[in-house]
């Protein structure tokens, strides 16, 4: 261990409090810790001490963690802030928010979010056929909202027309006309009343990766003018008692709290605008895009935000205030989706390393042979080359090896000649690289040295099922190892998934206050486990990945706080990751067919008496029981 190491270093190098929002830190022993409830902040959870109990569960990694108590907090947070900044504010309305889960639709988390919400009247959001389906099921409380978003056919009007015969609250959001001329003759067919609320595309642009969700151009919404229209077929029809709600939405993520005091002013005035037209709203929807701070710069970044949820809050709650009472229209109650906010931090992957790839571990014998060729002798000069600044001799080296590598291609250099080239060149490098940490030389091409020369870690895990966005829409997730960080991380790398594509790794770290393309980790020792942690997973990762290389679903590990128990925790359920079985049924083969074929290929070399009996017994058996076992490596 490094003697000028500290955990202080450690915290600046991988900014666990600047994202980890209060409930992760770094232990004295070096581990990572978790403070789970946000209403007891001293009882924690060793993170080394949880993953001992994983593997004496005999749980195998990749493994996806949730810490309940998280979710738990992050929807009393928000509801609570709510709650105070209403009443310092002297607000008439109410906060009566939703969870959409299309941001984390398992069931578990949808019923954990329910529980935790139902003091607070907190609803559910659903976009489609199969999400209302699932929100008719779990959101029983009938004071709470059950938003219907997203595009609707008759039987998805059906369901929502159900939902109001059974006394729930469901606000059917209006985002085209014919939606509406499709419900009207449904509903009065049904002889059910419906709550209808009105989408409204928003003047105000967003910025950043879901800018395009916005403006005149965005996907979803009404316009000024259809929005009028609708309230004029709602008059036509005596329906229009039935307008309750007034929604918008600029983006996901939003990293600059002016953009939203800039929707909130506009939403407020086309919904005071609306009331002093005669139309009896109750609500108004401020939509989703309550940011996370996933890089830790408290910055307009795509990755991080520039506010507090506390002033998110009071710019909500104070800018509606202001323009409904120079409107002087009633304040309406206060409506959010912020899944993200809810869900990022509760969820992470952990998985171990299992193994390092590196071009400066290659060895050959560099010892000089008769009539070697010069670019071979050139080569090996440099190494000793102690004169030279380092800028020179690395011009040096690659100008050799370019001209090594032509050569080879027209048959000049023998293959032991270009081991030789190879393995002196990545060791110049190196040498290189320590003359410069060392003296301090100034190098134009510092950071392709670093790039070049930094290891690759092999992670035990697919990027295409843990963490899509890295991969799809380059989001930075922090990257951090869970134990030994009271030791110097002196290896540099990059993550790499088991995966048989290229782009099956992670290219963009956070590392201090800026993003790398690779991050200092520990040099892994033998015989001995290293466990990295993927964190704020939370929120779509769970739900999007892919099956690239038929990698399945990870087993999920479920922890609850409980400062009774060892360790302040305890494992409340584990969730099996896909099997292979599985993972094949889903891509229409018959696993009982595949197992049978196999066995009779096995069967036939045993009646030539190429394979005993038993052996072949033992290879069924085999076959069979990966089959059952999990997509990925086991080590």
């Amino acid at each position: 261990m490094a003697d000028n190491w500290t955990i202080d270093d450690a915290e600046e190098l991988y900014g666990v409090n600047r994202w980890g929002a209060g409930y992760f830190s770094i232990g004295d022993n070096g581990s990572i810790q978790i403070a789970p409830n946000h209403r007891l902040p001293d009882v924690t959870i060793d993170m080394k001490e949880v993953i001992d109990e994983i593997i004496a569960e005999g749980i195998q990694f990749p493994a996806v963690i949730r810490f309940h108590d998280i979710l738990r907090s992050q929807v009393e947070i928000l509801n609570e802030t709510f709650q105070n900044t209403i009443e310092d504010a002297k607000y008439d309305g109410k906060y009566v928010g939703v969870f959409p889960i299309k941001v984390n639709q398992m069931r578990e988390v949808v019923e954990e979010i329910m529980d935790a919400g139902e003091p607070y009247n907190y609803g559910l959001e659903a976009g489609s056929k199969p999400e209302l389906m699932a929100v008719m099921a779990y959101n029983e409380n009938p004071n709470a909202l059950t938003i219907l978003n997203g595009y609707k056919d008759e039987d998805y009007l059906t369901l929502a027309l159900l939902g109001r015969h059974l006394k729930r609250k469901m606000i059917i959001v209006i985002e085209k006309l014919s939606e509406l001329e499709m419900l009207i003759p449904l509903a009065k067919k049904l002889n059910v009343e419906p709550l209808i609320g009105l989408r409204s595309k928003m003047m105000v642009r967003s910025s950043g990766k879901w800018a395009g969700s916005s403006g005149d151009r965005a996907k979803f919404g009404l316009s000024i003018t259809e929005i009028l229209n609708i309230i004029e077929m709602l008059k036509q029809e005596d329906m229009l008692h039935c307008a309750k709600l007034l929604h918008f939405h600029i983006g996901s993520q939003l990293s600059d709290i002016r953009k939203v005091k800039e929707a909130v002013s506009e939403g407020a005035r086309l919904y005071a605008k609306l009331m002093q037209m005669g139309v009896p709203l109750e609500y108004l929807d401020i939509g989703g895009g309550l940011g996370i701070d996933y890089d830790g710069t408290s910055s307009t970044t795509d990755s991080s935000r520039n506010y507090s949820t506390e002033e998110y809050v009071a710019d909500v709650v104070y800018g509606v205030k202001q323009v409904c009472d120079l409107e002087e229209v009633p304040h309406p109650n206060l409506v959010s989706e912020s899944g993200r906010a809810i869900t990022a931090h509760h969820s992470c992957v952990v998985t171990n390393i299992v193994g390092e790839i590196r071009n400066t571990g290659n060895k050959f014998d560099i010892s000089p042979a008769e009539d070697e060729h010069i670019l071979v002798s050139n080569m090996r000069e440099l190494i000793n080359a102690s004169d030279l600044h380092p800028q020179e001799c690395y011009n040096d080296a690659a100008s050799f090896k370019t001209s090594a590598y032509e050569a080879f291609k027209l048959g000049i250099l023998s293959l032991p000649e270009m081991a030789k080239i190879d393995t002196m060149y990545w060791q110049i490098l190196s040498d290189i690289h320590q003359s410069l940490d060392r003296e301090g030389f100034v190098f134009q091409e510092l950071e392709e040295l670093e790039d070049m020369l930094a290891s690759q870690y092999l992670c035990n895990f697919s990027i295409f099922q843990s963490a899509a966005d890295t991969w799809a829409i380059n989001q930075v997730l922090p990257i951090v190892p869970l134990t030994r960080l009271n030791e110097k991380p002196e290896v540099r790398c990059t993550i790499v998934d088991i995966t048989c594509d290229s782009d099956g790794k992670l290219s963009k770290y956070i590392e201090g206050t800026e993003i790398s393309d690779n991050i200092p980790m520990h040099k892994l020792k033998k015989d001995e486990q290293y466990h990295v942690g993927m964190f704020l997973t939370g929120a779509y990762q769970d739900v999007m990945g892919d099956m690239h290389n038929l990698f399945g679903r990870l087993t999920e590990v479920h922890i609850y706080c409980h400062d009774d128990e060892p360790g302040d925790f305890y494992i409340e359920e584990i969730v099996p990751g896909t099997s292979a079985e599985k993972v094949l049924a889903t891509m229409q083969y018959n696993t009982e067919y595949m197992a049978q074929a196999v066995k009779k290929c096995i069967d036939k070399e045993v009646r030539k008496g190429l394979l005993a009996p038993r052996e072949g017994v033992r290879w069924t058996d085999f076959y069979e029981k990966c089959l059952a076992g999990s997509t990925y490596l086991k080590v």
